[in-house]
């Protein structure tokens, strides 16, 4: 089985992904976050839609998902919560939904939204993770507390190293902005500064990312760090505690 994956730009910086399982010659979305864009990818690669896979129900996610049902028939699964357009079939925490000969995983990960779910592909070593983790950042915390998006991101760490993540949004840039503000001396994101820098130059994406990654230079990870704790003057405060600081600062961070 061979997954082929595109990745493009949506809306204004939204990323559309989309997944192609040759063998069985199915395609799932995740999230549609408006019908033309990923028209557009679908067509140029030949490919039909077969299941779209929501994350939450923010509109930049859900924007696209009547007409691209009106027009492939696909199947649409994703939280239940708040209303989703066209939802066929409700999914929560420990989950799985079939793409293909491969089993989708669900994971609820709140604290974004109340109702916002990543999906992993273990046997693909691949997760979508929308607006929970993003490439050295996180979502804002809309709904939910700072405590509860620590837990979900705490279950996203503990996927192998080397899965491959997916986001909703290309901010990686401003995202390290911040983050060697409270992890300058951090050697590994000073080298990814330097690649993101190369490829935002080069109009290319700066996702996909991986897990191990992560763990190495996303500061929303890396609450226990010394070094992270003693720039923020909190050595003896809870990791929760920890995290909470920094989405705040990252809240008002320009």
């Amino acid at each position: 089985m061979t997954l082929a994956i595109d990745q493009s730009i949506a809306r204004n910086d939204n990323f559309a992904v989309l997944v192609n399982d040759d063998a069985s010659g199915q395609t799932l979305s995740i999230d549609a976050p408006d019908a033309a864009s990923i028209t557009q990818r679908l067509e140029a690669r030949g490919w039909r839609l077969d299941l779209i896979l929501v994350t939450h129900h923010h509109a930049d996610h859900v924007d696209g998902i009547a007409e691209l049902k009106a027009a492939y028939g696909a199947e649409v699964l994703g939280p239940t919560l708040n209303a989703i357009p066209g939802l066929d079939r409700g999914l929560g925490d420990g989950d799985t939904a079939r793409f293909g000969g491969l089993d989708i995983e669900v994971i609820a990960t709140p604290g974004h939204t109340l109702d916002h779910l990543s999906y992993v592909m273990p046997a693909a070593n691949l997760a979508f993770t929308a607006d929970t983790l993003f490439a050295v950042g996180c979502g804002r915390v809309f709904e939910g507390t700072p405590a509860m998006m620590w837990e979900s991101l705490q279950k996203l760490a503990a996927l192998p190293d080397d899965t491959t993540v997916y986001c909703g949004h290309e901010y990686t840039a401003d995202n390290i902005r911040f983050a060697l503000t409270v992890d300058p001396d951090n050697a590994d994101l000073q080298a990814r500064a330097r690649e993101v820098a190369a490829l935002v130059s080069d109009g290319r994406a700066t996702l996909p990312t991986t897990i191990g990654l992560e763990k190495r230079i996303n500061p929303f990870l890396r609450a226990a760090d010394p070094a992270i704790r003693a720039r923020l003057a909190m050595p003896d405060a809870t990791d929760a505690e920890v995290f909470a600081e920094i989405r705040q600062r990252k809240d008002t961070f320009r």
